[in-house]
């Protein structure tokens, strides 16, 4: 069981809590396998991880509201549990939505070819998605680990890339080993900011409940009850692949996505991607996707620029 509090800050207690604090105990209601007291300017929360994490939305939602309005009631406690709770989308939604994001429009699958890669990773445990920049491989396979963290599909979220030095010399940056590396995670950073709330993915990471590391983390490790995506999987090399691939342990889902195009390997350097493919295009229970510049969501020159490319490559 976990505790957490939280310090209300200019905030009238009385206008806040409600009258013998019955805003909290409105709250307190919904999550009957919690413990949510509040003492003075502080409130005090006692219980799992999932309740933690909904129950300090929800309260830093009625704060921002307070802010706006002067007051809280009852009917905006209601609401707001609600609205937390809508978060959840089945897999089968009917229009395609994957998740809301943080400012509550939904995330969905904009083109046929994403709509295979939904569907893939519904049906296998394991998914290749194949595609040029801009495709949005990347974003809607975290949207979909997104999704399966907050329906309880799985426990975890890890997300992993190759630190391959594409023109740069990772000896030369400044910082630490995570402050060289975080550069290559940017990416996976925006895509989570967009679909989940500051202060939640804070918390989640600080759980490690998501978790964002370079491949060579993975080494030795058994990655059970997770939702794991390796990108720029083109960037590894065969036996950094095979490491990849055989963490992977009971009740988890893998997504590995790449552009075989944009490969930084030395030369003389098979990629692991393109290996992969090759080995395991025919293994049942894995799933292969390709995305191509019909997919491409970003600005629209994007989509020009790949077909140049394509033809003078």
């Amino acid at each position: 069981m976990i505790e957490k509090t939280i310090t209300l800050e200019n905030v009238s207690l009385l206008d806040f809590l409600g009258i013998e604090n019955k805003n909290i105990n409105e709250l307190a209601s919904a999550f009957p396998k919690s413990r949510i007291v509040s003492r003075g300017n502080e409130i005090l929360v006692k219980g799992e991880s999932p309740d933690i994490i909904q129950i300090t939305d929800i309260l830093n939602s009625l704060v921002d509201h307070f802010h706006q309005f002067g007051k809280v009631t009852e009917e905006n406690v209601r609401g707001y549990i609600s609205q937390e709770r809508q978060e959840f989308v089945p897999e089968d939604s009917p229009d395609g939505i994957i998740i809301y994001g943080t400012r509550g429009s939904p995330i969905k699958a904009k083109t046929v070819n994403q709509q295979k890669l939904v569907q893939s990773v519904k049906e296998n445990d394991l998914v290749f998605a194949l595609g040029p920049a801009g495709t949005g491989k990347t974003f809607v396979s975290v949207a979909l680990a997104v999704r399966a963290l907050k329906n309880k599909m799985v426990k975890k979220i890890i997300i992993t890339r190759p630190a391959v030095e594409a023109g740069e010399n990772l000896g030369f940056l400044p910082g630490d080993l995570k402050e060289k590396i975080d550069p290559y995670l940017r990416p996976i950073y925006d895509a989570l900011n967009d679909m989940l709330p500051f202060e939640k993915l804070k918390f989640y990471m600080e759980r490690e409940v998501i978790e964002i590391a370079p491949l060579a983390y993975m080494r030795g490790r058994t990655l059970h009850n997770a939702f794991i995506l390796l990108d720029e999987a083109q960037n590894t090399t065969p036996m950094q692949m095979k490491m990849f691939l055989t963490r992977m342990g009971p009740e988890s889902k893998m997504i590995v996505t790449g552009d075989t195009s944009q490969i930084d390997l030395p030369s003389n350097q098979k990629s692991g991607l393109k290996e992969a493919v090759r080995i395991l295009n025919q293994t049942k229970g894995i799933g292969f996707v390709e995305l191509n510049e019909r997919d491409v969501v970003r600005h629209k020159l994007v989509r020009d620029i790949i077909e140049a490319y394509g033809r003078n490559g």
